[in-house]
């Protein structure tokens, strides 16, 4: 018999009338243990409770069922166990009353109906069987529910330790973004007055000097320059973070036909042809937009390809989600890709993230010149904006610009 099967505790002290029971009641899944006194029954319950039903006879020698069924009752495990008094002389009402006040459920006289026990029994054991399922799902439930509760405080303290951290890293961020920005005003000072210096010489000094001065001072005026170029860059990308987010929802052309007008020269010396098609308005940061546009036309001035106009496709469209296989990107929000596309000498594949990092360069300081921040500015702008940027590029065939904002 299987560990599973229902228990039934049949106590009486005539060994067929054990047999006739369990005769009745065989085929059916039970297991029977077999007590034949009430002292045997109790040492019996004593060592295992999980009994679905006891059938009991009244008349047994030495403890009658009346007072075995009170010593089951006083047990707190036990007390539960269904119990039927099993008799022949159960005839009067105060012997019947006696039966229920000892811890009784019920009783049947004998000679016993085959039938009716079945029956019986069956709705206790049933009962009890269901009472198991319960238990063992109130016991799975409470192992989950402490498993749940042991999940959530260590990640409440996980979140605690993230928080903890991201709030380190926002003041850090701030001290960091600070110190950029007060050291790049700082730096301003003293190379305001190299530069005024320089020009004193330039204009009175310079013709008397040697021709190896001439160098040096020239490498003077270069490296100074350099040198405001960078401050002016990291007060840029400084500015990218600091700066109240105010968004506007304007008209892209707007923002290109500003920054060719800043950039006319330089365009013109490059002999570049830029060619838009944008489709609906954008909600974005518009003098920041304008630092992004010029950012892009100044990498795409700077590494053009010397012996071919310089051409320059930007292009607007409103994208679905659905569209769009970009992790970084919010699955609920429609985007419009804003592409800048260049004909330049391109990049490595392998350079794809590279590119967008502070001070990284990919080509030579000798031949193409800058601060390697440019492009970092863009990115940050973009991030601003809540979006997405990367770039595809290969050599010689230029560089396209993928950038995401949200729709208005």
């Amino acid at each position: 018999m299987g560990d599973s099967a229902i228990k039934i505790l049949l106590v009486d002290d005539k060994k067929e009338n054990l047999l006739s029971l369990q005769v009745i009641l065989a085929d059916r899944g039970y297991q029977f243990v077999e007590a034949t006194s009430g002292k045997d029954a109790l040492r019996i319950l004593l060592k295992n409770q999980d009994f679905a039903i006891i059938l009991m006879d009244v008349q047994m020698p030495l403890m009658d069922g009346f007072e075995t069924a009170e010593l089951i009752r006083q047990s707190e495990k036990l007390k539960n166990v269904p119990i039927i008094f099993l008799t022949a002389n159960m005839d009067k009402t105060e012997y019947i009353f006696k039966g229920y006040q000892s811890g009784a459920v019920d009783y049947m006289i004998k000679p016993l109906s085959p039938e009716i026990l079945q029956a019986k029994v069956m709705v206790f054991t049933e009962l009890f069987r269901k009472n198991q399922e319960l238990k063992k799902k109130e016991e799975e439930t409470h192992a989950l529910n402490e498993i749940i509760l042991k999940a959530n405080s260590e990640l409440a303290l996980q979140n605690a330790a993230i928080e903890k951290h991201a709030e380190e890293l926002r003041k850090k961020n701030m001290e960091l973004d600070a110190f950029t920005y007060i050291s790049s005003h700082d730096l301003q000072e003293p190379l305001r007055k190299i530069q005024t210096f320089s020009n004193i010489l330039l204009t009175n000094e310079y013709p008397n000097l040697s021709e190896d001065g001439k160098l040096k001072f020239n490498r003077i005026l270069y490296a100074t320059n350099r040198m405001r170029e960078l401050i002016n860059s990291l007060l840029t990308f400084s500015r990218a973070t600091l700066v109240d987010r105010k968004f506007e929802i304007i008209d892209l052309s707007t923002i290109v036909a500003d920054v060719k007008e800043a950039l006319h020269e330089n365009l013109l010396e490059r002999n570049a042809v830029i060619t838009t098609d944008f489709h609906d308005k954008v909600k974005i940061i518009p003098f920041q937009f304008i630092q992004l546009i010029e950012n892009l036309l100044h990498n795409a001035i700077k590494f053009a390809q010397p012996n071919l106009p310089l051409q320059i496709d930007i292009k607007s469209r409103l994208v679905d989600i659905s569209e769009i296989r970009i992790e970084k990107l919010e699955t609920e929000v429609n985007y419009c890709h804003i592409s800048f596309q260049d004909n330049g000498i391109g990049f490595e594949p392998e350079h794809n993230e590279k590119i967008f990092g502070v001070f990284q360069k990919l080509h030579g300081r000798d031949i193409y010149e800058g601060t390697g921040i440019g492009l970092a500015i863009v990115k940050k702008i973009v991030e601003n904006h809540n979006g997405y940027v990367n770039a595809v590029g290969e050599p010689m065939k230029g560089v396209t610009f993928n950038i995401y904002i949200p729709c208005p």
